[in-house]
């Protein structure tokens, strides 16, 4: 678990299986957005693919929540699939709908802010920074 700016607790959910796959079953079609829940006052967090390359996770932000600004030194792709995020990257605000995506550049402070509740995909690609 991780503090947020708030002080309140994100919660991480990685207990992926011995393959790097959770909660998704390998060929099967999946409703992404069913994969992650709410809970109030918090962000949680699941990684559904994690290898040595990349990850993917599933985020839920509860309103008024948000992660403290952190920089990564990878390329981040984020895309909202419910709901309205604030990305803000090297301080420039940028304001997410609905199946809208960002890519965070590497080594960029960024902050990702809940306005109102919020669930998004977060695939950080490794390789190639070799």
């Amino acid at each position: 678990m991780q503090q947020n700016e708030n002080g309140k607790t994100v919660i991480i959910e990685r207990s992926t299986g011995n393959d790097g796959y959770e909660g998704m079953d390998k060929a099967e079609a999946q409703i992404i957005v069913e994969l992650i829940e709410y809970i109030p006052n918090s962000v949680l967090s699941k990684t559904i693919m994690k290898k040595t390359t990349g990850n993917v996770t599933v985020v839920s932000f509860d309103t008024g929540e948000a992660l403290t600004e952190k920089i990564s030194p990878f390329d981040t792709f984020i895309q909202i699939i419910e709901g309205n995020a604030e990305i803000i990257i090297d301080k420039k605000s940028n304001a997410l709908e609905c199946g809208q995506g960002i890519i965070i550049p590497a080594h960029s402070s960024h902050v990702v802010k809940a306005n109102g509740r919020f669930k998004m995909t977060q695939t950080v690609i490794k390789s190639g920074y070799e």
